[in-house]
């Protein structure tokens, strides 16, 4: 302090400068920007499921300004829970997670960390089984666009056999069966749908097995909804010459580049916009509206879900067909067709 202050002015100096910033509480917010980790229960590259929240990501980086953290926890079970129980020691505003096999973490760690917010992806924990007000779920009615997809695959197959590899019998996987084969069947009442369950979602080689077999039994569209196991079952479309549906995210345009073959069989995509829903819930989190405390459910009507219509899809369905699922879309939004669903 300069000769002249006596320590009491000094103090009622530091006093007046602590007032002074308690009364501009907005400019101090300005300067801080929301801290957020996305912890994956595996690794990027599945391009699909985890890809699509990490793009989210980086859409919320550029056009809301946090600052994200990714965590990779790896495919190994073991560290799922380690490395979600670290990102809460290291005060994060926001920690997002997804799926079922996360959802248990997160109902164990969240109470224990009251001032973090949490986010599901694509499962909700029981909200009356505890004090989980600090999480918000975010689930996806894929069964509408699922039954887009269907409806496609059916009038596109030549054998009248189309087939679905699920990663595991759990309710998000299931909802896209139900739409997928309710489309399918509306497109074509005697088309046969093959289902294998490869329980697992990171064995492209079981993936690829799975789909050769029921390429054996005549199918010549498979509808792999299997992460990074799917990928071995697109694969066997492409080197058969057969046809396959994507899952998740656009997959015919993350293939296009490295992998023209493999994006030349994919007829479309059942897009689940992880990353599209994950923005906006961290905007309404800025903002003060996100409905934490709860679950969101969200379909093709509030365009969290929809199916690919690009050139590999505009090459593959012919035009006549594509007509035809604009209008049962629109039917669908409309709530003129019931699209059945295994969520609450």
């Amino acid at each position: 302090m300069p000769i002249n202050m006596t320590r009491r002015q000094a103090a009622q100096m530091l006093l007046a400068s602590t007032l002074a910033a308690a009364a501009a509480p907005s400019a101090l917010l300005a300067q801080d920007k929301l801290k957020v980790a996305l912890v994956l229960h595996g690794t990027l590259g599945d391009k699909s499921f985890l890809d699509s929240a990490a793009a989210g990501m980086a859409r919320a980086e550029k056009e809301l300004g946090v600052e994200v953290t990714i965590i990779e926890a790896s495919n190994d079970r073991s560290r799922w829970q380690p490395a979600l129980a670290d990102a809460c020691d290291q005060g994060f505003d926001v920690i997002i997670c997804g799926t079922w096999e996360m959802n248990g973490f997160m109902q164990e760690l969240a109470p224990e960390y009251p001032d973090t917010k949490f986010i599901l992806f694509d499962d909700a924990p029981d909200f009356s089984a505890g004090d989980f007000s600090n999480i918000l779920g975010i689930t996806y009615k894929t069964s509408t666009a699922a039954y887009l997809a269907g409806y496609a695959a059916a009038k596109v197959s030549k054998t009248g056999k189309i087939g679905e590899i699920l990663g595991v019998e759990g309710t998000t996987i299931l909802e896209f069966s139900v739409g997928f084969e309710q489309g399918a069947k509306a497109a074509n009442p005697d088309v046969e749908v093959v289902r294998a369950v490869a329980g697992t979602f990171t064995d492209p080689a079981k993936g690829k097995e799975l789909a050769l077999a029921q390429f054996a039994q005549g199918v010549d569209v498979v509808f792999p909804i299997a992460g990074g196991t799917g990928i071995g079952a697109l694969q066997a479309a492409r080197d058969e010459g057969l046809m396959g549906v994507g899952v998740d995210s656009d997959q015919a345009a993350i293939f296009a580049e490295t992998d023209p073959a493999q994006s030349a069989v994919i007829l479309t995509s059942v897009e689940k916009k992880v990353g599209d829903s994950l923005v906006s819930i961290l905007e309404q989190t800025i903002a003060g509206t996100a409905p934490y405390g709860s679950a969101v459910l969200l379909g093709l009507s509030d365009g969290a879900v929809g199916i690919s219509k690009n050139s590999y899809y505009e090459a593959l369905v012919p035009e006549d067909v594509r007509a035809e699922i604009e209008a049962v879309e629109a039917q669908i939004i409309a709530g003129e067709i019931d699209v059945e669903t295994v969520m609450q």
